[in-house]
């Protein structure tokens, strides 16, 4: 019983820890914009659209050339 005891207090100290972020309000983790894009490979997963930020960054590097 008290290894039982033991687990589910790791396990919720496990769970609070992780917790950290939202109980202080702060944006939940995010995937990437762009992802392997950052090391110089283009749209590895067959993406159609860009994101936003990704639209942008390809618009000023097209100006930048012109």
């Amino acid at each position: 019983m008290s290894t039982f005891l033991l687990t589910l207090i790791v396990v919720g100290v496990v769970i609070a820890a992780m917790a950290i972020g939202v109980m202080f309000g702060r944006k939940p983790i995010g995937g990437s914009c762009g992802g392997l894009g950052a090391v110089g490979l283009e749209c590895e997963g067959g993406c159609e659209k860009p994101c936003p930020k990704r639209l942008a960054k390809m618009k000023a590097q097209a100006e930048q050339q012109s």
